[in-house]
């Protein structure tokens, strides 16, 4: 690989003009699809193959479709109000619903609400619908268009209600925080890079190819959208993981080429070195986090398929632009991308400002001090990190989505107001009971008089009867992706149902946007372990395979999931316990967002093996040049500190500004990552490794003479033979 990498190097300084070109054409293609990538997405994708609300949710589209429901508009009308203005506003809805696919407003109900509104302050006007829960989102896309919920209208506002709407608001918000956090990350980032770089041409390198990623993927998750359901928050987590990866792959790539021409060697040598030690350990970095994110696809749930597929194309997409459009960047641009110019000027008047051969002394320094006591620097690092890590053991998951809109937002207004209405959820408890033969009325009749008395039941409606099922629903007393209504859910299946007489004579399922989101939320839980061992299992062969080593890989999944249980600890005392909720801008929703939990670990997991893989690539080069282990640790940890501190800093920094702008699942998502980076990029990197090495000696480097036959070469080095190392 490492010979193959110097002959790409050479194609891409040969046809660097050809291969920049290609890329302005890609990005100038991807811009108006990138502008786009909103329009398809969804908030559903969480129908769970199998369970009873999902034979529910196709009886509702199939026998029921008469009966379907989802969206409810309210008007809310001023004392004031004249009467004209009341009946113009109810035949606005009419006339607007009536234009939008998918949905429909019964003329009996348009009725009943002008005249509830001539009489009173208020009407409520269901809507019926003719497509599935997740579809739903798109009409009610247009209706949030159409309507402007929370504006009043001479003297009368309309609100929306039900799930569908409360995605379609995320989505409507999810744009503006991705535009807020794209406007505030790019400029910390150029700050960054211009420290760490003392050029402007070199700074300038790592922006453009974060830039590139993004639009590019944009574009990507445009096509994507068409074919499959995709989550609101694909295109968030995709920006957050897009900026910053591109910006640490091409910051490695750039950092490696700096090194090599301070070391003497010529522009064309320095580039093809780059590419071939940096640039395949960006190849394979990429690959960790993107096996990681693979394992999510262990779930079959297509809300958490679409966000990791997202999040998988970006992370390839940046491999991409970090290989190919970077050294071609370099070859043009030359030695402007070294330190000089006014910004090197500015940098220099920083007082105690190292140079680089100082700032490697220190780090040397730094690792023989950590090695000369190991078991000191490891148990001290592994106490800090299982502290953090203690409040995990009461971890809890839920999925409040109502409660991540402001207070003020139409949207929680609106299902609230609707809540009030019926005295309960917006979204009906739906129980279909599908009966062998004929139907027994007097059975339903029971259930329906039973179900009107259970606790957390506000109201049942008149059953409803085709062929040979039959729809029962009832309205909670809770939202429906409350833990109230989740608790209710499991009660009527594991107990009401099958003590119903009811349930001896049919097949009865109970179903509705509450079981909906309750059957999502076991599934993901109860698949953890799945895309856990998938993480751990993939992400060891692949260090293997690169590391020609078996206890390297086992030191370094072990070694991440310390830093990633501190970090959970850490969002559980935030988001869970409610600590620091003042300083967040939110109110604590007293759990974490189900879909979350495999969402961080995924992400962290393959982000963390970034740092390892660049890490051991550069130790594994100076342990192959000389055979010592110490001597390389130290060799290798001072080449490539400063290069990944400044890496996680950059990271650490684009997830923080989605924790200052996101709604609640959002934060969860940049501050789990931002802490967890910081964690590996300090306790781990710098103390936990290269103690944990210094006591493993030439053990590091062990693998047995059959395996390392059997394993694909796959080396940063060219195929010279390794060193013998002597045991100690």
């Amino acid at each position: 690989m490492h010979d193959a990498m110097l002959r790409l190097a050479a194609l891409l300084a040969r046809r660097r003009r050809l291969v920049v070109a290609v890329w302005v054409l890609i990005v100038a293609a991807s811009l108006p699809l990138a502008a786009r990538q909103t329009e398809h997405l969804t908030g559903g994708g969480f129908d769970v193959p199998g369970s009873q609300s999902k034979a529910v949710g196709e009886a509702m589209q199939g026998v029921f479709v008469r009966e379907a429901n989802g969206i409810a508009v309210s008007l809310q009308a001023d004392p004031q109000a004249s009467t004209a203005a009341r009946a113009a506003a109810a035949r606005r809805v009419r006339r607007e619903v009536a234009d939008v696919d998918g949905v429909a407003l019964a003329p009996a109900v348009a009725r009943r609400a002008a005249a509830q509104l001539r009489s009173g302050g208020s009407a409520l006007l269901p809507l019926t619908s003719r497509v599935s829960p997740d579809d739903l989102v798109d009409p009610a896309v247009e209706l949030r268009e159409a309507l402007d919920p929370g504006s009043a209208r001479g003297g009368v506002t309309p609100y929306l209600a039900g799930q569908a709407t409360v995605w379609a608001g995320m989505q409507e918000l999810s744009k503006e925080d991705l535009a807020k956090a794209e406007t505030g990350g790019f400029p910390i980032v150029a700050l960054i890079l211009l420290v760490v770089f003392g050029s402007l041409a070199a700074a300038a390198l790592p922006l453009t190819l974060g830039f590139v990623s993004v639009i590019v993927t944009g574009a990507l998750i445009y096509f994507i959208s068409l074919q499959m359901s995709t989550s609101v928050f694909v295109t968030n987590m995709a920006s957050m993981i897009g900026i910053g990866v591109a910006v640490d792959y091409s910051l490695f790539i750039l950092a490696r080429y700096r090194e090599e021409r301070r070391d003497g060697r010529g522009c064309e040598a320095a580039r093809a070195e780059a590419l071939a030690t940096s640039g395949l350990a960006v190849a394979f970095s990429g690959l960790a986090v993107i096996v990681s994110l693979a394992g999510l696809w262990m779930v079959d749930n297509q809300a958490l398929r679409s966000m990791a597929l997202g999040a998988m194309t970006v992370v390839a997409v940046s491999i991409l632009t970090a290989t190919t459009l970077l050294p071609a960047l370099i070859a043009l641009l030359g030695d402007r991308v070294l330190p000089g110019g006014f910004v090197a000027k500015i940098l220099n008047l920083i007082p105690r400002r190292r140079r680089p051969a100082d700032r490697d002394a220190f780090w040397v320094r730094w690792s023989r001090r950590v090695m000369a006591r190991p078991w000191l620097s490891a148990g001290g690092a592994a106490a800090i990190l299982l502290t953090l890590a203690i409040p995990v053991l009461s971890l809890d998951t839920g999925t409040n989505a109502i409660e991540q809109f402001p207070k003020g937002s139409d949207v929680r207004v609106g299902n609230e107001l609707v809540s009030e209405q019926l005295g309960g959820g917006a979204d009906p408890v739906q129980i279909v009971a599908d009966f062998p033969g004929a139907v027994d009325r007097a059975a339903v009749a029971g259930f329906a008089r039973e179900l009107a008395s259970e606790p957390g039941i506000s109201s049942v409606a008149a059953p409803v009867y085709a062929e040979r099922r039959v729809l029962v629903e009832a309205i909670s007393t809770a939202p429906s992706d409350s833990d109230a209504a989740a608790a209710l859910i499991s009660r009527l299946r594991d107990s009401f149902v099958p003590a119903s007489a009811l349930a001896s004579v049919a097949t009865v399922d109970v179903g509705g946007e509450a079981a909906r989101t309750d059957d999502a939320r076991s599934q993901i839980y109860g698949s953890l372990w799945k895309i856990i061992g998938f993480v751990l299992a993939l992400s060891f062969l692949v260090l293997m395979v690169m590391l020609r080593s078996l206890l390297l890989p086992l030191k370094a999944v072990l070694m991440n999931l310390l830093s990633i249980g501190a970090a959970f600890g850490v969002l559980v005392a935030i988001f869970q316990w409610g600590w620091l909720d003042s300083l967040l801008g939110f109110e604590s929703l007293g759990a974490l967002d189900t879909i979350n939990v495999p969402l961080i670990f995924a992400i962290v997991f393959g982000l963390s093996m970034d740092y390892e893989v660049f890490l051991m690539s550069r130790i594994r080069e100076r342990y192959l040049e000389h055979g010592d282990n110490e001597r390389a640790v130290a060799e290798g940890l001072a080449s490539s500190a400063r290069t990944i501190s400044s890496a996680a800093l950059i990271m650490s920094c684009v997830f923080a500004v989605f924790v200052l702008t996101g709604v609640p699942s959002i934060k969860e998502l940049g501050l789990g990552a931002a802490v967890a980076i910081a964690l590996d990029a300090t306790l781990v990197r710098l103390i936990l490794v290269p103690a944990a090495m210094k006591l493993m000696g030439d053990w590091n480097w062990w693998m047995p003479s059959w395996l390392d036959r059997l394993l694909p070469r796959l080396s940063f080095e060219s195929d010279a033979p390794a060193p013998e190392p002597t045991k100690a």
